[in-house]
């Protein structure tokens, strides 16, 4: 009896990982996020035994301080992801970093891929992860397609940049999961300044 009830748990979970976002409550998201940023944190301070892969206190509060130092630390980036997808808006991050290693491209034909490979799962009309750009942008972008150069995704970029910083970053510095994130440092999240 108790490994039909093992099975019976094993299909659920398998079920809930099947389900869309919109599908599981809110709790359940959140306690979902939680328990992968935790994991996260865990898995990796295990790989290498000498070497801390917490974040400080210090990091937690610089990460409080501004997106770029945010960004630029490993577990401010995973967190703040984390955060996004929660939100439902996980498609700006994502376009941000795609951009991040497209100007990393050097070859002719690795640019107009990764740029083709861009536009379709985020610039164009009805793409998958379609970030919310202005008419002038997307067109500019559009028009680039044909010779991409580093910098044609530059204005797209600091205009998503640009909401994730007035609008996600915020919420995200007063959320549970910063919070979390700033007991996870050894850090007191009401010291942090926000």
């Amino acid at each position: 009896m108790r490994e039909n009830l093992v099975g019976v748990s094993q299909k659920n979970m398998a079920f809930t990982d099947c389900m869309k976002p919109a599908d599981l409550s809110a709790e359940n998201k959140w306690r979902d996020w939680r328990n992968r940023l935790g994991m996260f944190l865990k898995t990796n301070s295990r790989l290498i035994k000498h070497r801390t892969y917490r974040p400080t206190a210090d990091d937690v509060s610089a990460m409080s301080q501004s997106l770029d130092t945010l960004l630029c630390n490993k577990y401010g980036k995973t967190a703040f992801c984390v955060f996004l997808k929660s939100e439902f808006c996980e498609e700006n991050i994502e376009f941000w970093l795609a951009c991040e290693d497209f100007k990393t491209k050097t070859s002719h034909d690795a640019m107009v891929s990764k740029a083709n490979s861009i536009y379709e799962e985020f610039i164009r009309s009805e793409a998958p992860k379609e970030i919310n750009l202005d008419f002038q942008t997307r067109n500019a972008i559009v028009q680039s397609l044909q010779e991409p150069t580093a910098t044609c995704f530059l204005a797209a970029q600091r205009k998503v940049y640009s909401l994730m910083e007035n609008n996600s970053y915020p919420r995200f510095i007063h959320s549970d999961l910063f919070r979390d994130l700033c007991e996870a440092a050894g850090g007191d999240s009401r010291r942090v300044k926000a």
